[in-house]
């Protein structure tokens, strides 16, 4: 008989302790237990939670960024690195999976940042990590793309687990390829936009990117959103000093649990800082996709052939000369980059 997992899951709203990674990790380790003393047994969190989010990318000029980009690189953390182990303690005590977004910094470059999510199993084992495929727009200063090598779904307790941070839960194929590798936990990592168009309701755009995933895959999608603390406004204001009316406009943060009928679970949180929590049961996953499934029967794969490339990506391959058998034998090996 088919079991799947019933579980409790926990999003985070919160904001880092600003461009501070120690502080930080405590705090992620400190929210993990509280979640899991709650009963969660999956937290997850806001996209480069560790240590921040680089606003003033959004409200200046390249140049004047540029000493807050050196800023935001002395606080990246390596991945694995000390800073994770934090965590993983952390996940490992409470017995529980945790999603963490990271700036993780290049072992070989000073200048690439990776905006990367990292997976750790209830045993605080470091199960892998996803580097956000594409920076959007603006972030295009701070962050180097990942490769497919991290487009991955992990196995674990709770259930095919995958996540996706921010603007890529807006790309149908990084979301179909999770998805065809039989993804039915989702976490959609975000920060707090306030600088967006007048217009455009970011928490709105947030949860309606969730329903997107959740109903066309009939998932479960967990929305970890950070917010805009008054640290966050204080220290940009030192980049202009209008930065606080934009930065404190409300609706610009959702986190909540979306289930497979692409309806909210539980109540969400707007803009305030707290967590989300919700029963999850993957049963409820089964008879939406009798109606759509579109990595089932509900596809064409003979009109449609997605194809991923999944091979890691690095700055230079080496060749190396070695003797075996007496002979000498000539072997290629990849510097760490995008690929360790």
């Amino acid at each position: 008989m088919l079991k799947l997992p019933r579980f409790k899951a926990a999003a985070v709203q919160a904001s880092p302790v600003y461009l501070n990674e120690g502080a930080t990790v405590d705090k992620a380790a400190s929210l993990v237990r509280e979640a899991a003393a709650n009963g969660a047994r999956l937290v997850a969190f806001p996209e480069v939670f560790v240590p921040g989010y680089p606003y003033w990318n959004w409200i200046t000029d390249p140049v004047t960024g540029s000493a807050w980009f050196e800023k935001l690189v002395r606080e990246s953390v390596l991945v694995p690195g000390p800073e994770i182990d934090v965590v993983r303690k952390a996940a490992r005590d409470a017995e529980c999976c945790v999603v963490l977004g990271v700036n993780e910094r290049s072992p070989v470059s000073l200048g690439a940042i990776y905006n990367t999510l990292v997976f750790i199993g209830p045993d605080g084992a470091l199960l892998g990590k996803h580097r956000k495929l594409v920076p959007t727009w603006a972030e295009k200063l701070t962050w180097t793309g990942g490769d497919g090598s991290s487009l991955k779904v992990y196995d674990t307790e709770i259930g095919p687990l995958g996540a996706l941070a921010c603007g890529e839960n807006t790309n149908t194929l990084a979301r179909f390829a999770l998805l065809g590798q039989g993804e039915l936990v989702h976490v959609a990592s975000y920060i707090s936009l306030p600088v967006a168009p007048p217009d455009y309701d970011m928490a709105e755009a947030i949860k309606l990117r969730g329903i997107a995933h959740s109903f066309e895959g009939k998932i479960f999608t967990i929305v970890s959103c950070s917010t805009v603390s008054e640290e966050i406004i204080s220290a940009m204001e030192k980049v202009v000093p209008d930065a606080r009316a934009r930065l404190q406009r409300k609706s610009s943060a959702f986190s909540g649990i979306i289930g497979p009928d692409g309806r909210v679970v539980g109540e969400p949180l707007i803009d305030d800082e707290g967590i989300v929590y919700a029963d999850i049961d993957l049963g409820r996953c089964i008879q939406p996709k009798q109606m759509h499934d579109i990595v089932g029967h509900y596809n064409r794969f003979d009109i449609f052939d997605l194809r991923v490339n999944r091979r890691p990506l690095a700055p230079l391959g080496l060749a190396e000369t070695e003797r075996v058998a007496g002979e000498e034998q000539v072997g290629f090996s990849s510097i760490p980059g995008k690929s360790e």
